[in-house]
């Protein structure tokens, strides 16, 4: 698998990329700050990308950091990492946290108070994997910025490294 990500990485390199450390995210605001940022790291896309990112997409990559960053706040220890990477269709959220546990997609259950981050993320997003990193793990989302995107279903794949 991790021969898969690397052919698709090369493939497609980042136009633009940044990240921010989150230390203490427990204690902060770094789910709200994690929304601004990448809110942020978007309305700079018309400068390499050729136009701006329309504002559902801008919602939903807010929407998928947001439950990334809870998940890793909820369940590692910090700090936390978040990296965003631009390229002309898509963006890229990687979260990288110090917990090696891959996170489990749970099946519909509308009874269910909470716990549905990663089904929203692969609802979403084109792609989800889980990736092992030195001091624990990085899960990376890959989310189309085309306004019109193919169907969701075909669409979502989860893959663990």
């Amino acid at each position: 698998m991790t021969d898969a990500i690397a052919a698709e990485r090369s493939a497609s390199e980042p136009l633009l990329s940044v990240s921010v450390v989150y230390d203490d995210a427990a204690h902060g605001g770094a789910i709200a700050a994690a929304r601004a940022f990448t809110a942020d790291f978007l309305a700079a896309a018309p400068s390499v990308r050729g136009g701006p990112v329309a504002d559902e997409r801008v919602e939903l990559a807010q929407l998928v950091v947001s439950e990334l960053v809870t998940n890793a706040v909820r369940h590692a220890a910090g700090p936390y990492r978040l990296v965003l990477e631009l390229c002309r269709d898509d963006v890229e959220i990687s979260v990288f946290d110090r917990e090696a546990a891959v996170p489990v997609p749970r099946g519909h259950d509308p009874r269910r108070i909470g716990q549905h981050g990663v089904e929203i993320v692969l609802a979403v997003c084109e792609s989800l994997t889980v990736e092992p990193a030195p001091d624990g793990k990085r899960v990376r989302a890959r989310l189309s910025l085309s306004p019109d995107p193919t169907d969701t279903a075909e669409r979502a794949d989860w893959q663990t490294c």
